[in-house]
């Protein structure tokens, strides 16, 4: 299973990080997300450096992959005052990151950032200062993975554009990926299943492609361009699943970590989508 495509959900880590990796095996997984800690607060969490490794010692073992989210109130625009300054953002992502990196998680998706009434130039000014700040002093494997955003809380980070051109802009481009949430992609507009083609060569112009390294697989509940960021059971919302196949089959797609964060099925776990989209793949292997 190590060289087959790597598929599989967002799960707890109720009970550690070892167990979350085992869950997902047991789930058919071959990825899983995590959240590396409390996913509604900045507050850092010591490590459980026996707990991490056993989470690394089990995807090694079974040859999975794992990336880690990290907790919704992070917002990379944040200025230098207040409570949720740019300091305590900084802090929050290097917490990830260490825990990321004993886990042996390919990196610590973060959403592009939030401009809570900043001027746009200010806003992007702050993202790149505070992942310049986080960096700086990072020198894990595990990388910082921006994701597009959908539109819904503001205008910032809907285009492939603002993702390639912050990383372009940051002191250590190579310390950064990219997470591409199928979804978001949907609902900002600039991904319309009937012109995935278009899409791709987008994203090959631009240089996106070479830096994907997660791809958030989500149906969406509404329909194109709507700014809305609900998300419907895989291949039953309004991207469907022969949108969905066009993209994640791709060249481009193919050898990214993919998760779903889409509600679990009645046994409590993601097992009959993953069944789902792995017959894609091996529709595809059929002569």
């Amino acid at each position: 299973m190590a060289n087959s495509p790597k598929i599989g959900a967002h799960v707890s880590i109720r009970g550690g990080y070892g167990q979350a990796a085992r869950f997902a095996w047991e789930s058919g997984a071959a990825c899983f997300q995590y959240f590396p800690k409390n996913p509604r607060s900045l507050r850092l969490k010591p490590l459980d450096r026996r707990d991490a490794e056993s989470c690394a010692a089990y995807c090694r073992e079974k040859g999975m992959v794992s990336i880690a989210h990290t907790p919704y109130p992070t917002n990379l625009a944040a200025g230098s005052d207040g409570a949720a300054s740019r300091s305590v953002m900084v802090a929050s992502l290097l917490n990830d990151l260490e825990i990321a990196e004993a886990c042996g998680s390919l990196g610590i998706v973060v959403h592009f950032g939030h401009f809570a009434g900043l001027e746009p130039l200010q806003g992007y000014q702050n993202i790149i200062q505070c992942i310049n700040d986080t960096l700086r002093d990072w020198s894990g494997a595990a990388k910082l993975l921006i994701e597009n955003q959908a539109g819904n809380h503001g205008s910032e980070g809907m285009t492939l554009e603002e993702l390639v051109k912050i990383r372009e802009l940051s002191r250590y481009p190579e310390k950064i990926g990219f997470c591409l949430d199928t979804c978001h992609a949907f609902a900002a507009g600039i991904w319309n299943p009937q012109h995935t083609e278009e899409f791709l060569r987008r994203g090959h112009e631009l240089g996106y492609w070479p830096h994907l390294k997660a791809v958030h697989l989500n149906d969406s509940l509404h329909a194109f361009g709507l700014r809305r960021d609900r998300h419907a059971p895989i291949g039953r919302g309004c991207i469907g699943a022969e949108g969905l196949r066009s993209l994640l089959l791709a060249e481009p797609c193919r050898l990214a970590a993919v998760a779903m964060e889409t509600e679990k099925g009645t046994d409590g776990t993601h097992r009959q989508e993953i069944a789902t989209v792995r017959e894609w793949y091996e529709a595809e292997a059929q002569p």
